[in-house]
């Protein structure tokens, strides 16, 4: 099974080859049976690819320690979910989950391609080829996780202990899935500027891609978030981490694309722009591989530390993004700016959105990577922290959240900004209403917090103002509502939900980080502590052991008045195989707030040390993903979309005339 695995992706490798030139010859010859190869190759090397990693899961699952991929990351009494997510918790296993992914996206072009041209169909899918016969070669030689060991130990290594989480079952899969989904807008964007077609039918075509893309690593950023805040025991859910941000950065600028590529599609307008958005969004994704892989960033999240597979990973970053970049320049000047529009109008809202957010998405990565160019010029370690991403990033995006719902009222070509204004001047009100609530009755020393929800409210209440409007709530009896904006087109409805998911984001995060109560108190069973107004009181410590780790677990109650509200279970966890301690938070969710505690160091007469937090509202920040990822599947749900552009009927030979 291993050796067929192995196997597999050297054919796969050799299909890609094929995939890679033989379309793009048959595109610029003309020769329809040569581009015709490209769509049941990318099905077949999908297949081949899919059978390496199935061959390769398989032998976690049966735990086959004569792979020395296995031995590294698994142990024989790891439980069974474990086993099969520990195939993707190691870098060479995660770089084959990678290609399996893009030849995934390749095999969606080749079937749900049918409406795109013949030259452009191929011509994308030969650029597919390139990215995947670069990371197969990357994985051959560089990567291989089907090397054997002889012989075979008896026992493994077990994976590392903080990866040993149902998260790892959900966020790198979805950060893949977003990562490697905007291959498909990049490699559009390349054949685009081959075959020289750039219009609104191109910017139709892409945009579903590039949604699904942004959809998948909205939930992967977010599960990750999550998965760092329960895990890791910190209590944070962010930290700017060099590689946190390197799945950041994508994000930001694959959001500026789906909005660049509105107004193409729309206006025929920002087509250079648009263009060069689709480059540089996934070479950010392969930035972020590069740093994740190479062993430059020290991080929870990093894999490797092979320097090797580091220069192998920057040649291809190298290659493919200068190649595209080379092109771009190559033939810019030929590209036409598109369509005209004045500044007050939905175009130039859009306009500022990609300023702001390729903006932003600068700032981190002038951030991320000051550090190492740093060290690596004067070897002088420094760190930019924290307090650097939050001026900067808060700063840029306050204007933009107050910019945000004046677009979707706005007409295109030329608005009217006062109109917009005194349509949304309820959504106004009700932020001031929201703003001074937080003052009078939550705290009255915290300005800046209660502005920033304030802000939040107007971005959701701006949100919804677009529907309102639409479908007549007011001014129309309910029956005609209701059929209004079940009618309203479900782009119009998942942007609106996306934008509100973002407001509810942003209330999570200020609400948080602005009205958290922590305590770091020595506590003993018995003992009971105030806190945030309620009281938390330690039960008492038990031993338990899993399957492949010892465990302390300490049993806290949450009090409230004179009423339990629940239990929290902490614990200090020591897993066996690699003697490596990890921290288990104890989490109590009420509505959307939670208690948080994390158990620290035993001392020797029977105390521990204890950090409490407690947490309002915390869940929005991952809630409002969901809901932006659930804007994201309406909007890509609408029928405008699923077709896509339409198919140039061909010339019929018109019968000649009866005589």
């Amino acid at each position: 099974m291993i050796e067929a695995g192995h196997f597999a992706l050297v054919l796969a490798l050799a299909l890609a080859l094929v995939q890679s030139t033989v379309p793009i010859v048959g595109s610029r010859i003309n020769d329809a049976r040569m581009m015709a190869v490209a769509a049941p190759v990318a099905l077949v090397s999908f297949a081949l690819i899919a059978l390496a990693f199935l061959a390769l899961t398989w032998a976690y699952v049966t735990s086959d320690f004569s792979v020395v991929n296995v031995w590294e990351n698994s142990h024989s009494q790891k439980p069974m979910l474990f086993k099969i997510t520990g195939t993707w918790g190691n870098h060479e296993g995660s770089m084959l989950l990678w290609v399996l992914i893009l030849a995934l996206f390749s095999a969606l072009v080749a079937v749900f391609g049918r409406n795109l041209p013949d030259q452009l169909k191929a011509t994308v899918l030969a650029v597919q080829g390139w990215i995947a016969a670069a990371f197969l070669l990357f994985i051959l030689v560089t990567s291989n996780p089907f090397a054997r060991l002889v012989p075979a130990p008896f026992e493994g290594q077990d994976l590392n202990p903080i990866l040993q989480d149902v998260g790892l079952a959900v966020h790198p899969p979805l950060l893949y899935l977003g990562y490697v989904g905007f291959s498909v807008s990049f490699s559009f964007a390349v054949a685009a500027l081959i075959e020289k077609r750039i219009d609104a039918a191109w910017a139709r075509w892409v945009r579903p891609w590039t949604l699904a893309a942004w959809i998948f690593l909205t939930g992967g950023i977010a599960m990750g978030s999550y998965w760092a805040y329960y895990e890791l025991g910190w209590g944070g859910f962010w930290f700017w981490d060099p590689v946190e941000n390197a799945s950041f950065m994508p994000w930001l600028s694959g959001t500026a694309l789906l909005h660049s590529a509105l107004v193409m599609e729309k206006r025929s307008a920002l087509k250079i722009w648009t263009v060069l958005l689709a480059i540089l969004t996934f070479s950010l994704s392969l930035l972020g591989t590069f740093l994740v892989r190479s062993g430059v960033l020290t991080s929870v999240h990093a894999f490797a530390t092979d320097p090797t597979r580091g220069v192998f990973i920057l040649g291809i970053l190298t290659l493919l993004v200068g190649g595209a970049l080379a092109l771009f320049a190559w033939r810019a000047h030929a590209l036409t700016a598109g369509g005209i529009f004045q500044p007050i109008s939905r175009e130039g809202s859009l306009v500022l959105n990609n300023l702001f957010l390729t903006t932003a998405t600068a700032t981190v990565l002038i951030g991320t990577l000051y550090p190492l160019l740093m060290e690596a010029l004067t070897g002088d370690k420094i760190s930019v922290g924290a307090p650097f991403f939050n001026l900067t990033f808060g700063s840029l995006m306050v204007p933009l959240l107050i910019a945000v719902p004046f677009g979707p009222l706005l007409a295109w070509k030329r608005g009217d900004l006062y109109a917009a204004a005194q349509r949304l001047a309820w959504a106004l009100g009700g932020a001031i209403l929201v703003a001074l609530l937080i003052m009078l009755f939550v705290d009255r020393t915290m300005l800046f917090a209660a502005l920033s929800i304030g802000l939040a409210a107007w971005l959701m209440l701006g949100a919804a103002t677009d529907l309102v409007l639409r479908s007549g709530v007011g001014s129309q009896p309910w029956s005609v509502v209701r059929r209004r904006l079940w009618g309203l087109p479900r782009s119009a409805k998942g942007t609106a939900l996306a934008h509100f998911g973002l407001g509810v984001t942003v209330v999570g995060i200020v609400a948080t980080v602005a009205f958290q109560t922590e305590r770091i108190v020595i506590m003993k069973p018995g003992d009971t502590i105030d806190f945030a107004g309620r009281q938390l009181r330690f039960e008492r410590v038990e031993p338990f052991a899993g399957p492949n780790y010892t465990e302390d677990q300490a049993r806290f109650t949450l009090i409230s008045g004179n009423r339990d509200v629940g239990t929290l279970v902490a614990a200090k966890r020591l897993y066996t195989a690699r003697q490596m301690p990890t921290t288990e938070a104890g989490i109590l969710t009420r509505g959307f707030s939670q208690a948080y505690v994390a158990l620290g160091d035993p001392s020797g007469d029977g105390s521990w040390v204890v950090r409490a937090w407690w947490k309002p509202m915390v869940t929005l920040i991952w809630l409002g993903p969901c809901l932006m990822m659930a804007g994201g599947l309406l909007s890509i749900s609408d029928r405008r979309l699923r077709v896509g552009a339409p198919a140039r009927r061909r010339s019929q030979p018109v019968p000649a005339a009866a005589e």
